[in-house]
């Protein structure tokens, strides 16, 4: 048992220590290059296809909730008469 620790110490140091760096290049002068631009387009939809898409699928889920809550909001305030 102690063996097996003493291994699994020794691995851990070596992967921790022996690890490269991944190199990255530097996307954020262009991001604001893109982002900074007038071009008439709201900052919220200058990311692309993606951005729209979202915006899209936000906007749709804050109606229909909003409009959801005003029927509950109906059906509340009106409760059923019962015969």
């Amino acid at each position: 048992m102690l063996r097996n620790l003493l291994a699994l110490r020794q691995v851990t140091q070596r992967t921790i220590s022996t690890t490269s760096r991944r190199h990255f290049e530097n996307k954020v002068p262009e991001k604001q290059k893109l982002f900074q631009e007038d071009n008439g387009i709201p900052v919220h939809l200058k990311g692309g296809a993606s951005d729209a898409l979202l915006y899209r699928l936000t906007m749709a889920l804050t109606l229909g909730g909003t409009v959801y809550a005003i029927y509950q909001l109906a059906m509340a305030s009106f409760p059923k008469k019962q015969n």
